[in-house]
């Protein structure tokens, strides 16, 4: 993909966009966050209590290199009032002393969660969209994920952790009577989990293969179906800056692969509540660049935001609804070369 194209310049605004979204998200964690936080800290840690504090990255035999919390509150202090930046800095960290870690079979909670606003991960989601074209479409997510074996605290998000997940990503052109499939794509991943403090890692591996729909094969005869699949290692990295606030980025490398280039790329951000929201929610924004290299390294920008519900317990995903827009390669990489450019709504149920 030579030349100025949409996702192009999209990519190029996005280090404004993310700024802008970056400054919002401080004014609002101040405003629907901070209360909920204050309140949680003059009580005992419970299930749900994250391990955010300055202990070292892998253990006491290394010098811890976090950033403090003074150090990320005059960061904020431009934009905002002394006492939000104190309240900011009170949220961040806790000094719970560190938990005894143990094996655990079947263990309660993730350590590394899925990227909210990444189309490609396997979730429970579904998204009424159109594009420019004036295509109206259903993409859904049907997935699960379960944690295997943790060695670390048992209640809490600490420790290494082995999950399982997988899921089908399908879509239905809902301009058809029958809401006929366009496409499917499966995918699977297995996933070796590390979290302490504000750092959280991910090693693993997936496999993800495409297919176009039979019906859709059927009304358009000119059109070859191609086997596209990926079979790649992955290394991603979360940072915390609040608990509210995660930055990430991670690279995967496909060591066997049709019609897909080796090398992918994606980092982005997720905002929204991490402790029980009850019936009223709370805001969420959530950005996702994935560039991939059969496309130049063009790939695709998506954002989201809305509103979100968290549920109690350390087995409580995260239940979403508001905004999606995307543009660039399709989703679905049976159409990976089809640039879209899409708007809609969506219902996103996060583990």
């Amino acid at each position: 993909m030579d030349g100025d194209t949409p996702t192009r310049r999209v990519c190029g605004l996005m280090p404004r966009v993310i700024r802008a979204l970056l400054l919002l998200v401080a004014w609002l964690e101040c405003e629907f966050f901070d209360s909920n936080v204050l309140k949680a800290q003059s009580q005992p840690l419970s299930n749900n209590s994250l391990p955010f504090d300055d202990r070292p990255l892998f253990g006491s035999a290394f010098e811890a290199d976090l950033m403090s919390a003074g150090e990320f509150s005059h960061e904020l202090s431009p934009f905002l009032g002394e006492n939000q930046v104190e309240s900011v800095a009170v949220s961040t960290f806790s000094s719970a002393p560190p938990a005894e870690w143990q094996w655990k079979f079947l263990p309660q909670g993730f350590l590394y969660h899925t990227y909210w606003a990444s189309t490609a991960e396997p979730r429970l989601s579904t998204r009424a969209i159109s594009d420019v074209g004036g295509h109206n479409s259903l993409d859904s997510q049907i997935g699960a994920r379960i944690g295997l074996v943790r060695f670390g605290d048992a209640d809490a998000e600490e420790g290494f952790q082995f999950d399982l997940l997988g899921g089908a990503n399908l879509r239905q052109n809902i301009d058809t009577y029958d809401w006929d499939m366009t496409g499917t794509d499966y995918r699977y991943d297995i996933p070796l989990t590390y979290r302490r403090g504000r750092h959280a890692w991910k090693f693993g591996f997936y496999h993800v293969s495409s297919h176009m729909g039979d019906e859709f094969l059927k009304y358009n005869p000119a059109i070859s179906r191609i086997d596209y699949y990926r079979d790649a290692i992955y290394l991603g990295y979360s940072y915390y800056a609040t608990p509210e606030l995660r930055l990430y980025g991670e690279i995967d490398y496909a060591l066997r692969s049709d019609f897909a280039e080796p090398l992918h790329f994606q980092f982005g951000f997720d905002w929204g509540p991490v402790s029980p929201t009850g019936v009223r929610g709370a805001p969420f924004v959530a950005a996702n660049v994935h560039l991939r290299e059969e496309l130049d390294f063009s790939g695709n920008v998506s954002l989201q935001a809305g509103w979100a519900w968290k549920g109690e317990g350390t087995m409580a995903g995260t239940l979403r609804t508001g905004l999606h827009f995307y543009n660039g390669g399709s989703p679905q990489y049976s159409f990976y070369r089809e640039n879209e450019q899409q708007i809609g709504w969506g219902l996103w149920y996060d583990f």
